[in-house]
């Protein structure tokens, strides 16, 4: 389940843009009551990128938004409350690990679902009954 973070050079401290993934990781796994999962654990992974400035935008200018967005599929945090869990914590991580001065309207956070059956490790694909399947084997 890959998070992405997209923040302007000099916005998260040096380390922010090192801990800001396993956070995230971490926020995610908790939001979706898999905490202990090795299977769900394993298939949670991203990438932080770091632009300069200038290539940054919002609302038609250039502005300091950080912008995490999570791709999942689409049993992934199944419920409004669990969504709202995951952007509560996503916020809380990013306001930690900004330097100070960045204002809370500066993060975004998007999740974005994948349809049944479009989501996939390797060569196999896996449908939402596939991927509960897998998980629950694993928490046994």
């Amino acid at each position: 389940m890959p998070i992405t973070v997209t923040a302007p050079e000099g916005v998260l401290t040096p380390a922010g843009e090192r801990e800001i993934l396993p956070r995230l990781s971490a926020a995610l796994i908790e939001a979706s009551g898999a905490t202990g999962n090795s299977f769900f654990t394993a298939i949670v992974g991203g990438t932080v990128h770091v632009l300069p400035p200038h290539h940054i935008y919002a609302g038609g200018a250039n502005r300091p938004v950080v912008m995490v967005e999570l791709k999942l599929p689409n049993i992934g945090l199944g419920s409004i409350d669990a969504r709202n869990d995951f952007i509560i914590a996503a916020a809380g991580i990013v306001a930690e690990l900004c330097v100070p001065g960045h204002r809370p309207e500066n993060t975004w956070i998007n999740i974005v679902n994948a349809p049944d059956g479009g989501w996939g490790i390797g060569n196999r694909q896996y449908t939402g009954d596939a991927l509960v399947a897998a998980a629950t084997a694993s928490a046994h």
